[in-house]
This record gives C-alpha cells, sequence and structure tokens, in this order.
C-alpha cells in the first residue's frame, strides 16, 4: 500500500514506538523525508485530529503538514527533537485549517472502529463513549490550554519539553495544565454520574 500523505486513517499503519537510538538517528538525519514521514506520521495524524481537525480535513491538513517539513527540513538545528519540531508544524497547520473554517462547529468523535479480537460488544461501546468523552473534552478546551493537555495526558511529554515545544514559561504549562486536568476530572466525573452516556 503506498503510504502517501493522503491515506485515511485506516490506511495509516500502527507502528511500534522506536528506541531512543531510532529517535536520535532521525533527528539528526532530518535531511531523509521519506523516513521522518514514516517514523512520525502517526504522531502529526492524531496530533492534528487532536487539535480540532475534522475527519474530512485531515488528509489535507496532513500533507500540508508535510509540505512544510519538506520544505524546511532543512532549518531544522537540532535543538530539539524531531517530534518537539514536528508539534510546533502541526499546531500552526491545525489552527490555519480551524480558522479558515476547515472544522465542524462542534468537534466530531474520531473514527471508532475499535478492532480486536478480544473485547465484546459493551467494552467495545464503552471504549467508544470514552473516546468520544475526550473528544468532546478537547473541543471545550481553549486554543492554548488543548496543546498543553494533549501533549502532557496523550503524549506523555514533561512539562519543561512542552513548555520548549510551546515557547511557554514552565510556570504557565503547570498552570494550563493543572487546570486542564480539573476541568477534565469535571467532565468525567458528570459523564460517570450519566452513567456513561452523552
Amino acid at each position: 500500500m503506498d503510504p502517501a500523505p493522503a491515506a485515511t486513517h485506516q490506511e495509516v499503519p500502527t507502528r511500534v514506538v522506536k528506541a531512543a537510538a531510532a529517535e536520535a538517528a532521525a533527528t539528526a538525519s532530518t535531511g531523509d523525508f521519506d523516513g521522518i514521514y514514516e517514523e512520525h506520521v502517526d504522531f502529526v495524524w492524531r496530533n492534528l485530529r487532536r487539535l480540532g481537525v475534522s475527519a474530512a480535513q485531515l488528509d489535507d491538513a496532513c500533507q500540508d503538514v508535510f509540505l512544510v517539513v519538506h520544505r524546511r527540513r532543512g532549518d531544522f538545528a537540532g535543538r530539539s527533537t524531531i517530534r518537539t519540531w514536528l508539534f510546533g508544524i502541526v499546531l500552526r497547520v491545525a489552527s490555519e485549517h480551524r480558522r479558515k473554517g476547515h472544522h465542524a462547529a462542534v468537534f466530531d468523535a474520531l473514527d471508532d472502529d475499535l478492532r480486536s479480537s478480544e473485547p465484546g460488544p459493551f467494552e467495545l461501546a464503552s471504549r467508544r463513549e470514552a473516546v468520544r468523552l475526550l473528544e468532546r473534552f478537547l473541543g471545550m478546551l481553549s486554543d492554548s490550554t488543548r496543546p498543553v493537555f494533549i501533549l502532557a495526558e496523550l503524549e506523555q511529554m514533561t512539562a519543561p519539553a512542552i513548555a520548549e515545544t510551546l515557547s511557554l514559561n514552565l510556570n504557565t504549562v503547570y498552570s494550563r495544565l493543572r487546570l486542564a486536568r480539573q476541568a477534565f476530572e469535571r467532565e468525567v466525573a458528570e459523564w460517570t454520574r450519566r452513567g456513561g452516556r452523552p
């Protein structure tokens, strides 16, 4: 299958996280566009979606990110990880797509096709509802808070790395993250009170 930037989410294979050495090699070899794409397309895809790019626009937005990467890969100085650099591009592209009105007024849920041979229908339904809850919550966050929450809770980045990625003061990162976590806890509590229903 041709791994073109316009591939659908189902066509983008899930990749095993590479060892730290592979990340270092990718960081040192930013001239290898195909390698950057192969290594990081899933990261780009899921974070565009989390930042509010609609499912209908993901192909275009993902392509836009990699067009910028192709054009600017020579500018990458290696002062940060490749993912940090990529997330900055993802953030700008997602913002541009939202500004142009390329998203629905309400964030639509991620594709909830959770294929697995193990979980039963009830567990699958619960997972789908959890995905919808997360998507609704991300849609409620401000443009300044959403990236902090995504990087900390979903990408498992440290606060100093987030501060570097987003060019923020470390205390600002902690403050935004604390507020986002409190808001998320309230949403989960309300969701639980309703019995896991929207």
